[in-house]
């Protein structure tokens, strides 16, 4: 029989497939995609003075939901590892610094650092009330994938920095020169032009267009670069985070087939590729694919 705080940790997890389980991230998603539906809306003045009423009981509410989620999981953390393997605290302490701890943490600090302090700037406060966006990657696998994929080619993150820097320094002394004393109030110097080559970089104009033919020369390039280093960075990152998905559907096959080398799957061992698919977020057809293909090749019937 499960203790008390195995099945919350179980339940808050989803370590265990069942409808308590699949309910409880469904509710507590959906209290999450409300909040960020009611912060928004809030900054629309109108509807924050006719309904300021509305909004608190909800935010109140939701604090409440969020608060018993945190220290549950703080509690519930204590059975992850053994006494032998470090014991309760260990447990805790992985969550309570994990980014989701962080996340939970701080998607509730805005409130009752509000009680504490009635006088911050409830801009700042809704900054960290969005936070709470992030809380639903934990129910999906797609944002681990991408940091995981940008991990992966931090080297080719690395060049392409590298060349954006060259390229800054080089063009925003050429374009200081050819403009500086055409337009001093604009480019009174080579870190004011830096800062106009970054934001012609990022958004493809700099908010001020250059005189002489030198400079739109110079401007032309500029945006050709922009748009080599988008096209560098984009197809950078859509192959690492194909490949990052490619690699968990080999981990999870790889579990497949060390679950059926004896021809028989435990309670355990499906409870773990359960785990896996819920954390790798793949469909029950791509499970049913991977499952279909070892059975085949290892003829064993289903």
């Amino acid at each position: 029989m499960k203790s008390l705080q195995t099945r919350v940790y179980d339940l808050l997890e989803g370590s265990v497939e069942n409808k308590a389980a699949r309910a409880c991230e469904i509710f507590i998603a959906t209290v999450v995609v409300l909040n960020v539906v009611a912060i928004i809306l809030e900054s629309v003045h109108e509807l924050h003075e006719a309904y300021e009423t509305y909004f608190h009981i909800f935010d109140v509410a939701s604090v409440m939901v969020f608060t018993l989620e945190y220290v549950l999981r703080v509690w519930s953390y204590g059975v992850k590892y053994t006494r032998e393997n470090g014991g309760s605290w260990r447990g805790r302490k992985e969550y309570i610094f994990s980014f989701y701890g962080f996340i939970d943490f701080f998607g509730t600090v805005p409130f009752y650092a509000q009680l504490l302090f009635p006088g911050l700037d409830l801009r700042f406060l809704r900054l960290f009330r969005l936070m709470r966006i992030f809380k639903l990657s934990r129910y999906n696998s797609a944002l681990s994938d991408l940091i995981e994929a940008v991990k992966a080619e931090r080297d080719s993150f690395a060049s392409a920095l590298f060349l954006l820097l060259i390229s800054c320094l080089l063009f925003s002394s050429m374009i200081y020169i050819a403009e500086g004393h055409v337009q001093p109030e604009v480019f009174p110097s080579i870190p004011a032009t830096m800062k106009w080559y970054l934001l012609t970089i990022i958004s493809g104009w700099g908010n001020v267009d250059p005189i002489t033919i030198f400079g739109v020369v110079l401007v032309v390039l500029t945006q050709v670069l922009a748009i080599a280093l988008a096209a560098i960075l984009t197809g950078v990152v859509a192959t690492a985070y194909t490949a990052q998905v490619e690699r968990r559907e080999v981990m999870y096959e790889t579990e497949i087939r060390e679950a059926l080398a004896d021809g028989i799957v435990t309670e355990e061992e499906n409870a773990r590729l359960q785990v896996l698919k819920r954390q790798f977020g793949m469909s029950d057809e791509q499970v049913e694919a991977i499952a279909r293909q070892v059975r085949e090749e290892k003829g064993i019937k289903e």
